[in-house]
């Protein structure tokens, strides 16, 4: 018997008691817990009866939940920890019906296991676009079909209605906590484990298109990758939305909220790829209202752009910092999130002193090459690599340290190196024409998590993958304890010009014999 069907067998009757109390299809509950688990042989799944890979929130830790520390996206995150399976599954039944991003799927028949693997990816269950592919391959490779259709059979049978009331748990839960009813009903714009990556703030900019005129940015840009873009509160109306790309703003959509006072808020999401709401549709926090793109006239690449709009009781409007309001947010609904620029959390400075996660600090004591790390490790980098994985660390370890090393030569504030750190970790490219005045470009990115080196000294172009042994030569370089910056710029330096002039070496050798052989065929000729 294979791994996957003694899981099945072990624990069909949990996800049949789940799709009984909350009407999420049992195929669905049990091809997630062999996706989630690694059909149970997961070291969380094993230390911690954990089936879902679900992290522990502040307020579970708070209410006496139990954790696991566990390195899966970024090292020593903490994880639930339940008493039984049991708990595991009904934890994992409550995280899907409170949340508002996945209300849409009880909306679904229960034995629709198509529309809810769908939708899980489409509301941001897992990172990966091959989710609901993934899982629906696992259902239909099994037969988990039929447990559906015996629990449809049985209710039918027996007369009975979906849902906790008439079907009260029958595994154990005492150690499962509820998390803070007030948590369900806010959401940050964007799904994100540790912190929102904003390119740039609100207020005074730069004009991205010409960089000679100045311009007031009534918003913040957060770094995206065509992704699911969020309501950020309950009982949300759809008071705009524009479908033409061909606009300043390109696609946006505007959901207003009401205050106890009369106040109100309006949030519009612009350079959207597209939209799923209509004007005076209701939504709920953590509801999905498009996707994110570039579409728009002044786009310099992807991003969400956020604004806030800030209505009194008279009607009056104004363009707020929409950090202002995430803070507000965060604080109603305990949200741990932070919204960081250029290694400064954005909220802090709006947060009151009471803020209920006081375990979470701005982060604004960071170097140019820590930041670049932590951007680089996060959802937002483009990696697409493990951060546990030695080849992606080393490479990433280079990279920040290159980055420091140029930042060194610069005369910028600390303020703008940390800009261009920013710019860096998000392009992933260094500009090294500084420890190289004489090329005319000289940059190292990371393509698919692997160095690559582009250099143009005027004669030859080089552009190709470092080798191992460049690699480790640059990492002796910059971990060295008996080299000053200056030399280890050189260094660095030598490295690239031999490569740079391995390959005229090479090239001029070609040419030469081809200019031989025209000789020869020209003799043979005469």
């Amino acid at each position: 018997m294979s791994k996957n069907q003694e899981y099945i067998q072990q624990y069909a009757e949990y996800a049949m008691e789940q799709m009984r109390r909350y009407g999420i299809p049992a195929s669905v509950t049990l091809a997630q817990g062999i996706c989630e688990s690694a059909s149970g042989q997961s070291e969380l799944s094993r230390k911690g009866n954990n089936h879902f890979g679900i992290k522990a929130t502040s307020s579970w830790i708070e209410n006496g939940g139990k954790y696991l520390v566990y390195t899966d996206d970024r090292p020593n995150e903490k994880f639930c920890q339940y008493a039984n399976v049991g708990d595991s599954y009904e934890h994992h039944s409550q995280f899907l019906k409170r949340n508002g991003r996945y209300a849409g799927l009880f909306q679904l028949s229960p034995d629709d296991y198509k529309g809810w693997t769908n939708g899980l990816q489409d509301a941001g269950y897992a990172s990966s676009k091959q989710y609901a592919a993934t899982l629906q391959n696992i259902i239909e490779k099994n037969g988990l079909q039929k447990y559906d259709q015996m629990v449809m059979q049985e209710m039918k049978a027996l007369g009975k209605s979906f849902g906790t009331a008439d079907n009260p748990c029958q595994a154990t839960s005492d150690d499962v906590s509820v998390q803070d009813t007030e948590e369900k009903k806010y959401s940050f714009p964007l799904k994100r484990e540790e912190f929102m990556l904003v390119t740039s703030p609100f207020g005074t900019r730069k004009d991205p298109l010409d960089a000679s005129k100045s311009q007031l940015h009534k918003g913040i840009d957060i770094q995206t990758n065509h992704e699911a873009v969020l309501a950020t509160e309950d009982k949300g109306k759809v008071v705009n939305v524009n479908s033409n790309a061909n606009t300043n703003g390109g696609r946006s959509v505007t959901v207003e909220y009401n205050r106890n006072d009369g106040s109100k808020y309006q949030c519009t999401y612009m350079h959207l790829d597209s939209i799923s709401v209509k004007i005076g549709d209701e939504v709920a926090a953590g509801q999905k209202l498009g996707i994110s793109g570039n579409t728009g006239y002044r786009t310099t690449g992807e991003h969400l752009h956020f604004g806030v709009i800030s209505i009194s009781t008279d009607g009056t409007k104004r363009d707020i910092d929409p950090a202002a309001y995430l803070a507000e947010i965060s604080q109603k609904g305990n949200i741990s999130l932070q919204v960081l620029s250029n290694g400064k959390d954005l909220t802090a400075q709006y947060k009151s002193a009471s803020q209920s996660d006081a375990n979470v600090q701005p982060d604004t004591a960071m170097s140019p090459d820590e930041w670049m790390k932590k951007i680089l490790s996060s959802e937002d980098s483009g990696v697409n690599m493990p951060i546990a994985d030695p080849v992606i660390e080393m490479a990433m370890t280079m990279f920040t340290s290159l980055m420091a090393l140029a930042l060194q030569i610069d005369n910028s504030s600390e303020e703008e190196k940390m800009q261009k750190a920013t710019a860096a970790a998000v392009s992933k490219s260094i500009d090294l024409t500084p420890i190289l005045p004489s090329y005319k470009t000289c940059t190292i990115s990371l393509q698919d998590g692997k160095p690559n080196l582009y250099a143009d000294n005027g004669v030859v172009q080089l552009n190709r993958e470092l080798s191992n042994a460049e690699i480790n030569k640059i990492q002796q370089t910059l971990g060295s304890t008996m080299m000053n910056d200056d030399e280890k710029r050189r260094s660095i330096a030598s490295v690239i010009n031999s490569a740079v002039v391995t390959l005229q070496m090479s090239q001029n050798y070609q040419n030469n014999l081809e200019i031989q052989q025209g000789r020869q065929e020209s003799v043979q000729l005469k």
